[in-house]
């Protein structure tokens, strides 16, 4: 199983990396996280060349299979979020 890095952890990694307290950099992570919420859900395309690119997309209705009855289904439309790594995240990643 992979390491992970929860929020408390990055935040506190990245305040001993820039000299900033932790408070500041949690404000900062918050409003980051607040930001690309707020684009997102509006429809706008966040890009950060090199690093990641966040999108909304939409998904049609579709039919599916209740896999314990085998029943068909009908999935009704809706949105989602894609995620796309950028060059530098997939280099780091190697």
């Amino acid at each position: 199983m992979a390491d992970t890095l929860n929020k408390t952890e990055l935040v506190a990694k990245i305040a001993a990396s820039t000299g900033e307290s932790q408070a500041t950099v949690d404000r900062v992570v918050g409003g980051l996280f607040e930001a690309l919420s707020d684009a997102v859900g509006s429809g706008t395309k966040v890009s950060i060349p090199g690093w990641l690119a966040v999108e909304r997309t939409h998904r049609a209705a579709r039919t599916g299979r209740n896999p314990q009855t085998g029943e068909t289904i009908q999935i009704a439309a809706g949105n989602s979020v894609k995620v796309s790594a950028g060059s530098k995240l997939k280099a780091a990643a190697k």
